[in-house]
């Protein structure tokens, strides 16, 4: 194929016009003298639009550009896991060999090693002379101690198997299989393949997610769960504890892959996870939670069409691990970040601006986005999912300014995050009377069939003593506490139960890190039952004061930290302490 070259015209920041006839809408460039990264994202005669993913400085006009003759693509295939890439999928730790401390300009470094080979072993159940379609299973790569990594025939093959190799070492460039195409051409497989990260992945049909991602965290889980194959935002102003909410989801999530897009955010938080994560112990395996974690870095201080870039770059990751046949989750952190970068370059390119400068198309690209989560039959005819969480930041907590309203929207699960409870110290700082979820019918069939039938009852009945509580809190803050009666100074009582004894859970105690949903259960069941106890005693005369002073309140409140998930029989026996306490008044009440 002829190469095609042009010139640059015009430098305006990282929009770049370009003379460039011949070359197609979405394809990927080469621009100057130092070769930057660029995609053509306008067309207009021969001139094309390009807005390149590295810093224009020391660009000139007639500087030389190259089309590529493909579309902005990923390398997916084994190696991926463990590893942290920048936005356009260049690996950190190959720049740093590079180029030091700073990314220098131009580098075009592989994604994915040349020089690794991987323990190949062949479908031995895949004669030659076989038809085969995408999906169809050509060998395996034990891609890290916990992951294994089928190897498929990717989308847009379909012909006679003529070849396949036998067992043994390869690298990624190496031909393992050949598929002679129906037009009689020979296309050979390797274990790697690319794919146009704007283009969704394909697969056999799209069903209902049915089992809750199960989180750890009491809030999420318990109160607003997301599904597998769900979509999820975390909307919460600077302070709020999203990277480290987002963090534990990463940590203890049930899901089989985690990918994080640290997308726009400040340099010094996307460096406490790229230290922590390398760190972290996968509590499912014991071993390092890298082994089936990828990460994407692109700061706010680097290119900000690279940033638009990383959004795209992780989906279609996850969605390569999806066609594999795993759950995988994806944090993009935050969209807010990525919308920052729609509404610059849309205004370099001097599109009309709508709601807060914001292009008019914010909204379909965010649907867009999210539509690629899901819970699908890959083309191999498995059942796997893509969660999508996404974080937004709202200037000043605004949770009306146009990212948020419109993700709100979107998604089915939306935790909101509050200052005033973070100022509180009240962590995860999820604000129940803001957040909700459209998926606790299809929740509460798990839990019924899992962990308890009355998982929607008990759920139910703590939101509404939680809402009950703020309203007489808002009396109280007008009029003072004399002003409520007896009955209303318990529901305060049993909304702080529920506050501090199962909402709140601390991220760095061992022990209460993770809960999981028996445990869930019976710390919801404590507080309500401490509640119900409490009412039947008023009503018998009981003053409310002694309810209040009872040392069984503060020890259910500390319960949660006590007793590991492992520790059932423990929290179980918790049980009777409160009948006892109770019952200890009864008799002195006659």
């Amino acid at each position: 194929m002829t190469e095609i070259t042009g010139k640059i015209i015009a430098i305006q920041g990282p929009i770049v016009t370009v003379q460039l006839p011949g070359v197609r809408n979405g394809e990927q460039v080469q621009v100057g003298h130092l070769n930057l990264m660029g995609e053509v994202i306008r067309l207009e005669e021969d001139k094309a639009t390009v807005q390149v993913y590295e810093s224009t400085e020391s660009l000139r006009p007639s500087d030389i550009v190259r089309a590529l003759g493909h579309s902005l693509s990923v390398e997916l295939g084994p190696g991926l896991l463990g590893k942290i890439f920048d936005g356009v999928q260049r690996p950190l730790d190959k720049i740093f060999i590079e180029s030091g401390d700073y990314i220098a300009r131009g580098l075009n470094i592989e994604p994915l090693a040349r020089d690794i080979e991987w323990s190949f072993t062949s479908n031995n159940r895949l004669p030659l002379g076989r038809q085969v379609s995408p999906g169809t299973l050509l060998g395996k790569v034990q891609e890290t101690a916990t992951i294994s990594h089928p190897i498929l025939v990717p989308p847009g093959c379909q012909g006679e198997l003529v070849d396949l190799a036998h067992a043994g070492e390869y690298t990624i460039e190496q031909v393992i299989a050949k598929v002679k195409l129906e037009n009689g051409e020979i296309q050979p497989l390797r274990l790697y393949h690319r794919w146009p990260v704007r283009t969704p992945r394909p697969y056999q049909n799209r069903d209902h997610a049915v089992s809750p991602l199960i989180t750890g965290q009491r809030i999420l889980d318990t109160f607003f769960p997301l599904l597998k194959g769900g979509k999820g935002a975390v909307p919460g102003p600077f302070g709020a504890g999203k990277t480290m909410l987002q963090q534990q989801i990463a940590r203890w999530a049930n899901a089989e892959i985690v990918i994080y897009v640290g997308c726009g955010e400040r340099g010094n938080e996307l460096v406490d996870i790229l230290e922590s994560f390398p760190a972290l112990t996968d509590p499912h395996t014991g071993r390092s939670l890298m082994e089936r974690t990828l990460l994407i870095a692109n700061t706010s201080n680097m290119p900000v069409v690279a940033r638009e870039a990383s959004i795209y770059v992780g989906v279609t990751i996850a969605e390569y691990y999806r066609d594999l046949g795993y759950d995988v989750v994806m944090v993009a952190d935050s969209t807010s970040r990525w919308a920052e970068a729609l509404r610059e370059v849309g205004g370099r390119l001097g599109q009309m601006p709508v709601e807060e400068g914001y292009p008019a198309y914010l909204a379909s690209r965010l649907a867009a986005f999210y539509e690629r989560a899901g819970r699908v039959t890959t083309l191999g005819g498995k059942k796997s999912s893509v969660t999508l969480i996404g974080a937004v930041s709202p200037p000043g907590g605004d949770f009306s300014e146009p990212v948020t309203s419109h993700t709100k929207e979107i998604v089915q699960t939306f935790w909101a995050l509050s200052k005033e409870l973070a100022d509180a110290r009240h962590y995860p700082s999820i604000d129940w009377n803001d957040s909700f979820s459209d998926y606790v019918n299809t929740a509460q069939q798990w839990w019924a069939e899992n962990i308890d039938a009355h998982w929607l009852e008990y759920r139910n009945e703590a939101l509404k003593l939680l809402a009950h509580a703020d309203e007489l809190a808002r009396i109280v803050n007008l009029v003072g506490p004399e002003a409520l009666s007896p009955a209303q100074r318990w529901v305060l009582e049993g909304a702080t139960l529920i506050r501090e004894g199962v909402l709140q859970q601390s991220a760095v105690d061992e022990v209460d890190s993770y809960c999981s949903p028996k445990k869930q259960m019976l710390l919801l069941s404590f507080m309500l039952d401490i509640y119900h106890q409490g009412v039947t005693l008023l009503e018998a005369g009981v003053p409310v004061q002694q309810l209040s002073d009872l040392p069984i309140l503060a020890t259910a409140k500390r319960i949660k930290s006590q007793f590991g998930s492992a520790e059932i029989d423990q929290l179980h026996d918790f049980e009777q302490s409160i009948r006892t306490a109770f019952n200890k008044i009864r008799v002195e009440y006659g």
